[in-house]
């Protein structure tokens, strides 16, 4: 199972180095996060995966949607 979910986080990975769109890529590195977290939780550290979740997907995610809001997009 963590085999399979670390496969996942690499294409995600890789994902979020190919979109040329910035919204598209700040996603992919939410589903990035949301993953990671999963691994920490199934490796039984919860309070690491809470941690990740909260700032790696909630609030990284919220600040980069935010200033790219801001930019141009094309």
């Amino acid at each position: 199972m963590i085999i399979s979910i670390l496969i996942v986080i690499i294409i995600t990975a890789i994902f979020a180095l190919q979109f040329k769109d910035l919204l598209n890529a700040v996603i992919a590195l939410a589903a990035f996060s949301l993953l990671l977290s999963l691994i920490f939780y199934l490796l039984h550290a919860p309070d690491v995966a809470i941690a990740e979740a909260a700032v790696g997907a909630g609030v990284t995610t919220t600040l980069f949607v935010v200033v790219i809001s801001k930019t141009k997009r094309y």
